[in-house]
């Protein structure tokens, strides 16, 4: 009892300065970028009362943007948790085992074969993307699934097929945006790279249905999840359907990096990363890391974009590349950590 009184008293602490700091970071991004805006000016502006310049920055292009941010990181996050205790590794995400590439071959074809009728569609070909992206992501994932399969999933064997499913799906973007228009390639580089740049409401409702109806799906699971990470064989004699229960925790990781590739790209090392920080703030508790790593995940991203649109303002980081350039050598660490 005092166990669990420990563990909560740790995970309110942890989720309350996480809250804390993504409101600071919030407000801080709100009023920077190419177009400044004061303090005053912002509040003015929340409140009805600012400039026309300032209303058409703050609510068409700041706004959707960050919380586009929020929305993405929290997504990205849960995925990697929920790999994470399926797997029953730390080194999976879904960037590195080839869920993202998966959902961002299905998006560029979507791009390359219906971009004629795109502008026809309107906003209804964003509110599509997702569904292609889910579509590319369950096929990768089904690869990964059958061939890691040998009487069982091995966590060792999953990393590693999925690591080489996602440099077969990596090989085929290469070859369709090279068959691309050289402005449609460059498009397609930046958001294959990770960024929410340009990103309106329209992208925020596409998104935020998927991350609305699975992230609590996942809590409902996360008993399930503490399970699993114990291994097969003690999860089955507990009386989990492991299989079974492996099978939903994974479509709904695919379902979450798929929706979030689809208006963000490919962001890599976040669902990595977040979970793993949750795990060392909170334990290994799903009830407890899966609400950490969405309060992470959020924060990761939301700093990772204010500081890759203002670094070296006019010009704008992709987001996914800062995330990266820390996510990284946190992956190297892992790797090293893990061979040790």
């Amino acid at each position: 009892m005092d166990i669990n009184r420990i563990h909560r008293k740790r995970f309110v602490t942890v989720v309350t300065t996480a809250a804390v700091l993504i409101l600071a970071v919030f407000l801080i991004s709100l009023n920077l970028g190419s177009y400044p805006l004061s303090p005053a000016e912002t509040l003015k502006t929340l409140f009805g009362r600012g400039s026309d310049e300032a209303s058409l920055v703050l609510f068409s292009f700041r706004l959707p943007r960050m919380v586009l941010a929020l929305l993405v990181g929290a997504g990205l996050a849960v995925s990697g948790a929920i790999l994470q205790g399926v797997a029953q590794n730390e080194l999976a995400e879904p960037g590195i085992i080839g869920i993202n590439a998966g959902a961002g071959l299905a998006v560029v074809l979507f791009i390359y074969f219906f971009e004629g009728a795109m502008g026809e569609m309107g906003a209804f070909s964003i509110f599509a993307m997702p569904f292609f992206a889910l579509s590319g992501a369950l096929l990768a994932a089904f690869f990964i699934y059958i061939l890691a399969w040998k009487q069982g999933i091995s966590p060792v064997r999953l990393i590693l097929v999925g690591i080489a499913v996602n440099a077969g799906f990596n090989a085929m973007l290469i070859v369709f945006q090279l068959r691309m228009e050289p402005n449609d390639f460059m498009q397609a580089m930046v958001w294959l790279s990770g960024s929410i740049w340009g990103a309106n409401w329209s992208f925020v409702l596409s998104v935020l249905p998927w991350i609305a109806l699975l992230i609590p799906v996942t809590l409902i699971k996360a008993k399930h999840l503490n399970v699993l990470s114990l291994g097969d064989s003690i999860a089955t004699g507990l009386g989990t359907r492991v299989e079974k229960e492996r099978r939903v925790l994974l479509v709904a990781a695919v379902a979450l990096a798929g929706a979030c590739v689809a208006v963000a790209g490919g962001i890599a090392f976040l669902g990595l990363v977040a979970p793993h920080l949750a795990r060392r703030l909170v334990g290994p508790m799903h009830h407890y890391l899966i609400p950490t790593s969405v309060a992470i995940g959020a924060l990761l991203l939301l700093s990772a974009d204010t500081i890759g649109k203002n670094l070296l303002a006019p010009s704008e980081i992709p987001v996914g590349l800062v995330v990266s350039a820390l996510g990284a050598p946190y992956f190297i660490y892992l790797l090293m950590k893990t061979n040790g």
